[in-house]
C-alpha cells in the first residue's frame, strides 16, 4: 500500500509513548487477569522484545520518514488496546463470551506493532543500505567467490515451488519452537518426510521474519559433522572474522558465543538440519543463556535427551494423491491417466512419505500404460518398489546405517519383516525371539532396550503401557510395536539380498494356495535360514510343500483361517527353538498336528495367538527342552488335563507360562502345580478364573506370580504362605479380592506388592503383613494406601506409591 511519508519527531514521540504505555499497562495487568494469562503473557513478551526497536524508531525518527497514516492508525490502535487490557481486568472467570470476544482483538494488536516494526526497520535498513553503497570500495567487489559460497551454506533456501500437506505442521512446529520455555526443539521423522521443507517454510513465515529477521542460521549437520568449519561459515555468512585462529572444538565453540553476544539481544534462530544418531550432543554444545536464542534440530531419530519434540507426520490420503498426481504429471495431457482406484492403491503403498510418492509418481510420469499395468502387477505380487527404484532404497537404506556396536539393532529391525503388515507386533513375541537368536536377558530388558532404539530412529514405533513402578522392568505383555509399510519393506527387502537358500533370514508371503515357484520347484528345497516366517490368508488351503529347514531357531507362522494345519516339514527342524503361531482371523483358529512338537528336541518357547487348544501334549514324548509357554486370546479349556501325560512329566523344566485374555480359563488347572522348576506364573486379563487351587503351594520355586485384571478372582489360597521364593505379587486390579491371606507374613522374599484397582480390599491387613520384611515397594491407591500407614511404622524401608488410574485399551485391534 502506498503510504505518505512525513518528516518530524512528533510521529516518532507519539508511537514511542504510546508503546510505552500500553507496555507497562501489559506489565500491571498480566498477573491479575487469570482469564487472558496466556494472550498477556505473549503480548507482554512480544513488546518486551520489540522494545530496543521501538525506541530505535523513536530515537531516529527526526532523520526518518515515518508512514504517517499507518503510525497514526497504529498509536490509536495501541490507545484502544490499552483500555481492551485493562478491561480484562474486571471479566469475570465464567463470561467466557468476552473471552471469545477479546481474545482476538489481543492478537491482532500484537501482530499489527509486530508488522509496523518490521516494515518501518526495514525501510530503515533499505535507506542505510543506499547510503553504505555509496562509499563502497569498488574493490569489494573482487571478494573471493569461495566466502560467497561458504555464506550461502547458511542461509535458508526457499521452499519447494510446490508444497502439500505441511501447513498445519508448520503452524504447529511454529506454536512450539515460540514458546517461552522452548530454547531448543526437535522436529523428527523417517528419512523424506518432508523435514527441511517444512523447515524452509517456516523460515519464509511472516511471523518468524518479523521475529528473527536476518538472524537466522541455518547449518547443514550431516552424518559426519565438523564444528570448526560450521562455526567459520556462520561467521563468513555475518561478515566477522575469527579474533584468534580456531584450532579446536572448543576454539570453535568460544567464537560461536562471541558471534551470538554480537547478534543478541535480537532474537536469534539456529537451525541444525539433519543431525545424525551419534551426534546428539552436538546441539547441547550450541545451547548458551542467551535472551530470544533458540535452536531448532532436525533429525530421522527422536534424541531421548532432548525435552521438546515436534513429529512430522506421514500425508494424509487426500495429500498423497495430489502430490502423486502431480509427481506423475496425471493432468498432463500426453500422460496415461490410471483408474482412480489403480492410483488409490499406488498411493496408499506409498504410506503418505512425500519422498516415496514423488519417486514412484515420477518414475511413472509419461509411461506407458503397460508399465502402469506392469508396476501395479508387482504391487499385487508383493514385489517391492525398491527393486528397482534404487535411488529410494539408497536413501532409505541410510536409517540402516549402524555403528559395529548397534549391529545387531539392524538384524532386530529385520526380524521386524517376520510378521504381517498393519499388525501390531506384540513386545513379548520379539523378546521370545531375540533372546534365543541373539542370547539377550530372559526378562527382556535389552529386547525393549533394542526397540527403543529402534523407535527413535524412526524405524519403528514402540507402543509402551503406562507402568507402575513395579512393572518397569519385569512386565511388557501390553507392549507392542508397529511399523510403516514402507519400512516393513525395507526390512524384507534387506533380508533378502542373498539367494533363498542362503538367506539367514526367510519371509515367505503366500496368497491364497500358490506358493513360490522356487518353493514347488524342488521336492526338497533346502534352507539355511535361521529365522523362517511364513504368512498366509484366508484362502491358504494348508496343502505344504517341503522344507528342509534344518538350521531353523526361530519359526513365526501367521494365518487367517479357522482351521490350520502345522506344516509336516517343521518336524524336522532339530535346531527349533522358537515357535510363534500368530492367528489374525476374526475367529478362534483350530490346530491340527500339534502332535508334531513332540519331535522338537530344543523347543524352548512357544506363543500361540488366538488358537483353540484341546491339548497343550498330544504326544507321549515330554517337552524336555521347553521352558516358556505364552497363551493370549487362546481357548484353552481343558488343554492341560488333556494331556496324554501328566503335564509335570510332559513340560518337566518349564519356569514360565503367561495366560492372557483367556477368556474361558476359569481354574488354574491343578497339574500345573506339579511342575516344580515354575519360577513365573503370569495369568492377566482372565475375568472368569474364580479360584486358584490349594495345590498352588508346591510351586517352591515361584518368583513370580502375576494375576492383575482376573475380576472374578475372590481370594488368595492359604497354601500361598508356602511360596517362599515369591519376590513380586501382582493382584492388581482383581476386583473381587476382599482380603489378603491370613499368612501373608510368610512370604519371606517377597519385594513388590502391587494391589491397585483391588476396591473390596477396604478391611485391616492380617497382623502377619509386619513380617514381610523384605517387602520395599507396594503400588496401590490411595484408600489403601492409606491401609498401609501403620504398617510403615513396623517396614521402614517400604515405599508406598498411589498409582494414577489407567484404562488401557492398546489390546483391542485397530
Amino acid at each position: 500500500m502506498a503510504a505518505a511519508f512525513v518528516g518530524g519527531a512528533a510521529l516518532g514521540a507519539a508511537f514511542g509513548e504510546g508503546f510505552a504505555v500500553l507496555h507497562v499497562t501489559v506489565k500491571d495487568v498480566v498477573s491479575k487477569a487469570r482469564m487472558f494469562k496466556p494472550i498477556l503473557k505473549h503480548l507482554e513478551s512480544t513488546l518486551d522484545r520489540l522494545a530496543p526497536t521501538v525506541n530505535e524508531i523513536k530515537q531516529s525518527s527526526e532523520q526518518l520518514d515515518l508512514p504517517e497514516v499507518e503510525t497514526k492508525r497504529l498509536v490509536e490502535h495501541m490507545e484502544v488496546g490499552e483500555k481492551l487490557v485493562l478491561k480484562c481486568l474486571r471479566i469475570r472467570w465464567w463470561n467466557c463470551w468476552f473471552k471469545l470476544y477479546y481474545s482476538p482483538k489481543l492478537k491482532e494488536l500484537v501482530e499489527e506493532i509486530v508488522r509496523f516494526c518490521q516494515l518501518d526497520m526495514q525501510v530503515h535498513s533499505t535507506r542505510n543500505v543506499l547510503r553504505t553503497l555509496v562509499n563502497v570500495n569498488v574493490n569489494l567487489q573482487k571478494v573471493d567467490s569461495i566466502v560467497d559460497r561458504q555464506r550461502v551454506l547458511c542461509k535458508v533456501r526457499d521452499p519447494p515451488d510446490f508444497t502439500v500437506g505441511l501447513d498445519m505442521p508448520m503452524k504447529e512446529l511454529k506454536t512450539l519452537l515460540l514458546k517461552e520455555e522452548v530454547q531448543l526443539l526437535l522436529l523428527t521423522a523417517p528419512g523424506g518426510c518432508g523435514k527441511t521443507t517444512l523447515v524452509q517454510m517456516l523460515c519464509q513465515d511472516d511471523q518468524i521474519r518479523g521475529m528473527f529477521g536476518d538472524n537466522i542460521l541455518f547449518v547443514n549437520v550431516s552424518k559426519t559433522p565438523n564444528v570448526k568449519v560450521i562455526v567459520q561459515n556462520l561467521l563468513n555468512y555475518k561478515d566477522m572474522q575469527p579474533t584468534f585462529q580456531i584450532q579446536c572444538d572448543e576454539d570453535a565453540i568460544d567464537q560461536l558465543s562471541q558471534l551470538l553476544n554480537h547478534l543478541s539481544p535480537n532474537p536469534i534462530l539456529l537451525i541444525l538440519d539433519d543431525v545424525w544418531p551419534g551426534s546428539e550432543s552436538l546441539p547441547e554444545k550450541f545451547k548458551f543463556d542467551l535472551p530470544n536464542y533458540k535452536i531448532l534440530v532436525t533429525s530421522r531419530t527422536a534424541f531421548p535427551r532432548l525435552q521438546f519434540t515436534y513429529h512430522l507426520k506421514p500425508l494424509d490420503d487426500v495429500d498423497a494423491m495430489t502430490l502423486f498426481h502431480r509427481s506423475a504429471s496425471l493432468h498432463d495431457e500426453n500422460s496415461y491417466i490410471p483408474a482412480e482406484e489403480d492410483a488409490k492403491k499406488i498411493v496408499r503403498g506409498c504410506g503418505g512419505f512425500p519422498l516415496v510418492i514423488k519417486v514412484i509418481g515420477g518414475s511413472l510420469r509419461r509411461q506407458h500404460e503397460v508399465v502402469w499395468h506392469s508396476r501395479l502387477m508387482k504391487w499385487s505380487d508383493g514385489q517391492f518398489y525398491f527393486s528397482s527404484d534404487t535411488e529410494l532404497l539408497a536413501h532409505l537404506q541410510k536409517s540402516l546405517e549402524f555403528s559395529d556396536d548397534k549391529v545387531i539393532i539392524k538384524e532386530c529391525f529385520m526380524d521386524l519383516g517376520s510378521f504381517p503388515e498393519d499388525q501390531r507386533i506384540p513386545a513379548a513375541a520379539l523378546i521370545d525371539m531375540w533372546a534365543e537368536l541373539y542370547k539377550l536377558d530372559e526378562d527382556g530388558i535389552q529386547a525393549i532396550v533394542n526397540l527403543q532404539e529402534l523407535n527413535i530412529r524412526n524405524l519403528a514405533s514402540l507402543v509402551m503401557a503406562r507402568k507402575d513402578a513395579s512393572e518397569v522392568k519385569s512386565y511388557y505383555n501390553e507392549d507392542f510395536v508397529t511399523q510403516h509399510d514402507i519400512l516393513r519393506e525395507l526390512a524384507m527387502h534387506q533380508s533378502s539380498q542373498e539367494s533363498i537358500g542362503q538367506r539367514s533370514r526367510l519371509i515367505i508371503n503366500i496368497s491364497g494356495s500358490n506358493l513360490p515357484k522356487w518353493w514347488t520347484e524342488q521336492k526338497q528345497q533346502l534352507v539355511n535360514a535361521r529365522v523362517l516366517s511364513i504368512s498366509t490368508d484366508e484362502f491358504f488351503s494348508s496343502r505344504w510343500c517341503n522344507i528342509q529347514g534344518s538350521k531353523v531357531e526361530v519359526l513365526v507362522l501367521n494365518f487367517h483361517t479357522k482351521n490350520y494345519t502345522l506344516p509336516e516339514f517343521a518336524e524336522k527342524m532339530d535346531k527349533l527353538k522358537v515357535l510363534i503361531i500368530n492367528n489374525y482371523g476374526f475367529f478362534h483358529s483350530k490346530i491340527r498336528n500339534f502332535q508334531l512338537l513332540g519331535s522338537l528336541p530344543n523347543l524352548k518357547r512357544i506363543r500361540l495367538e488366538k488358537v483353540s487348544i484341546f491339548s497343550l501334549c498330544e504326544t507321549l514324548v515330554p517337552l524336555k527342552s521347553l521352558k516358556k509357554i505364552s497363551l493370549f486370546m487362546c481357548n484353552i479349556g481343558k488343554a492341560f488335563e488333556n494331556c496324554k501325560i501328566q503335564v509335570s512329566d510332559a513340560f518337566p523344566n518349564l519356569t514360565e507360562i503367561n495366560i492372557d485374555y483367556c477368556n474361558d480359563l476359569e481354574e488354574l488347572p491343578i497339574g500345573l502345580c506339579d511342575i516344580v522348576h515354575l519360577k513365573k506364573i503370569s495369568i492377566t486379563n482372565c475375568h472368569k478364573l474364580f479360584a486358584l487351587p490349594e495345590e498352588i503351594g508346591k510351586l517352591v520355586n515361584l518368583e513370580v506370580l502375576r494375576l492383575r485384571s482376573c475380576t472374578d478372582l475372590s481370594e488368595l489360597p492359604d497354601s500361598i504362605r508356602s511360596l517362599h521364593k515369591l519376590s513380586i505379587l501382582d493382584i492388581s486390579d482383581c476386583l473381587s479380592i476382599m482380603k489378603l491371606p491370613k499368612h501373608i507374613g510368610e512370604l519371606c522374599n517377597l519385594n513388590e506388592l502391587n494391589m491397585k484397582g483391588c476396591l473390596r480390599l477396604r478391611t485391616q491387613f492380617p497382623e502377619s503383613i509386619i513380617d514381610l520384611e523384605q517387602l520395599k515397594l507396594v503400588v496401590c491407591d490411595e484408600e489403601r494406601a492409606r491401609l498401609w500407614e501403620p504398617i510403615k511404622e513396623f517396614l521402614t524401608e517400604l515405599k508406598v506409591e498411589v498409582a494414577e488410574k489407567d484404562i488401557n485399551l492398546n489390546w483391542l485391534p485397530k
